[in-house]
């Protein structure tokens, strides 16, 4: 698996355009990253920056932007919101694929030594870069923040761990940074119908992990209640792996509560928004919506879309366009502007500028470019394509027989199978691409070149694996296609009757996609010079063709009994 972070810095400078747009750009000069987003926010002069790559090319990005932001942005003219210290206040290293947490640590550890001794700017390690455990927190890493910093520095407990321990007159305009390798981060904020950063402040304490410090008597101005160490009793909050502060926006005229989701998979983006809702309306108060800062995942809006199409009693069997609009709808994160997902997810932005997919056309589009002369898209890919299309029949009954009136208490059973039928379809739909490039693969095996001996055998052997692949993948297509057929069954006997007729489509175009693979299967497998290999591919989708030709038969006789 390929390795790739992800690597977020947060530049203490949101409202110069032109700045911004000269720091964020130092990062597309290096090969290999992708810069995904860059969201500047006026009110907190904030602007979060995010890229992704291969961990070498991802911290030499991040050195050159550090480089950039510390020439450009001036710390002592700084103001804004948000906690900050530095130009680039925080640059946290996320792994994203084939690396562990504590691989990138060690990423933002190389990073932090090189920003220290060729840059001159001090810098904290926190989370799982941190090298003793009260610098984990990044609010003690920042505290005092950039006004406090002169006598930070200067205390031996917060000597950095990086750069000089003095403030001088370069650290003066650069400030510190602190660098850390974390798990994925949601920076969210939840509006309210409010000005008041005090009433925002209390739901945040109600909320976030740290809670709020206990206190004898009036819970406001009380004194601290502190144990037997001198330290602060605190109340817990709601949820674990939540900070939270309440602030006033400016530029929208509102109060929000900022929340970083440290880790979503203990809390989600769903979660505290709900539990939000219910504290603001505690104290008299309104969510309005929401707002991301920055990215999201796509499972985090899918999750989201999920939880709340399970509080409506609606199937969870419907496509991933239709969740990523309840989710917006349903969190009110396009309260304050519009909301793009193409913009905001990182698996959208990910598959921006890469070939346009057969499944990415247009209906008319696929037909027009199956009939033109080029030998692919062929037969393979249009049966994994008949199938998806009559799997999503089956799905849409299910659908159907979830919304029916007086079968309320039905919309799980149906829900499960309409989610069933999507991951058939989207299955079968990936397989409509796979069997394009499994031919391509033969394609180019046979222009390897033949020249030697050594060249001969590296030749066939590439040929014979690539022609073995194009044989596997519409087994594949039989395979799912045939699975898929139990949702169809289950929609004949138990579903909305009067869509008899579309479950019975869709049982056709699962046997149609089975013949098609079939075909496919046969007439790659006689290429194949291992004879074994090619006998049990050829016996695997023979078992499959016969037993679709029972189900067909089964499922026609079923239709004819009911119409």
């Amino acid at each position: 698996m390929k390795k790739l972070i992800e690597c977020v810095p947060n530049i203490s400078e949101g409202r110069d355009s032109e700045k911004i747009q000269s720091i964020a750009s130092v990062v597309e000069t290096i090969e290999g990253v992708k810069l995904l987003d860059v969201d500047p926010g006026r009110a907190t002069n904030r602007t979060v920056i995010t890229f992704v790559g291969h961990p070498e090319q991802v911290i030499e990005a991040a050195f050159k932007l550090i480089s950039k932001a510390s020439e450009l942005i001036d710390m002592s003219l700084h103001s804004g919101e948000h906690p900050r210290f530095g130009a680039t206040d925080v640059c946290p290293l996320v792994p994203i694929s084939g690396i562990t947490l504590e691989e990138t640590a060690t990423y933002a550890r190389k990073l932090g030594e090189r920003v220290g001794e060729e840059l001159g700017i001090p810098g904290y390690f926190y989370e799982a870069a941190a090298r003793e455990d009260k610098r984990k927190n990044l609010a003690s890493c920042r505290s005092g923040e950039y006004e406090g910093l002169a006598k930070k520095l200067s205390d031996p407990e917060w000597r950095p761990d990086f750069g000089p321990a003095e403030f001088n007159d370069s650290v003066r305009k650069t400030g510190a940074i602190a660098i850390s390798a974390r798990d994925f981060l949601i920076a969210y904020n939840v509006n309210l119908n409010t000005t008041s950063t005090r009433r925002a402040n209390a739901i945040a304490f109600d909320i976030r992990e740290a809670g709020r410090i206990k206190r004898e008597g009036n819970p406001i101005t009380g004194k601290k209640v502190l144990d037997k160490n001198g330290e602060p009793v605190r109340i817990p909050g709601k949820l674990k792996a939540v900070k939270g502060i309440g602030w006033y926006i400016e530029e929208y005229g509102i109060a929000q509560i900022s929340y970083n989701l440290t880790n979503i998979s203990i809390t989600s983006m769903h979660e505290a928004f709900d539990e939000t809702c219910k504290s603001a309306e505690q104290r008299g108060l309104r969510v309005t919506g929401s707002e991301l800062v920055g990215l999201i995942p796509l499972k985090a809006m899918t999750d989201a879309a999920d939880h709340f199409l399970r509080k409506q009693n609606r199937s969870l069997g419907i496509s991933e366009k239709e969740k990523i609009k309840i989710a917006v709808k349903s969190l009110g994160l396009d309260d304050l502007k519009p909301f793009d997902p193409d913009q905001k997810i990182i698996e959208y932005l990910l598959d921006k500028g890469q070939p346009e997919k057969l499944v990415d056309l247009t209906a008319r589009d696929l037909s027009e470019e199956t009939a033109s002369e080029s030998v692919a898209p062929g037969g393979g890919s249009i049966s994994a394509y008949v199938g998806a299309l009559g799997v999503a029949l089956g799905t849409m009954v299910a659908n159907i027989s979830a919304h029916k009136p007086g079968w309320d208490e039905r919309w799980e059973e149906f829900s499960s199978w309409a989610q069933k039928g999507q991951r058939y379809k989207d299955r079968l739909l990936f397989l409509v691409d796979e069997d394009t490039r499994a031919f391509n693969k033969i394609m180019e095996a046979f222009r390897l070149p033949k020249g030697s001996d050594k060249e001969i055998i590296k030749r066939k052997q590439a040929i014979e694996d690539a022609t073995r692949y194009a044989t596997e993948i519409p087994l594949q297509v039989m395979e799912t296609a045939l699975q898929s057929m139990e949702v169809m069954e289950a929609m004949l006997e138990k579903g909305l009757q009067t869509s008899l007729s579309d479950a019975g489509v869709g049982i056709l175009c699962a046997r149609t996609a089975v013949l098609g693979a079939y075909f496919n299967v046969r007439i790659n497998a006689k290429d194949l010079k291992n004879n074994a290999v090619a006998a049990d591919l050829l016996a695997q989708s023979k078992q499959i063709y016969e037993k679709t030709i029972e189900k067909e038969a089964r499922a026609i006789a079923l239709i004819d009994s009911k119409m």
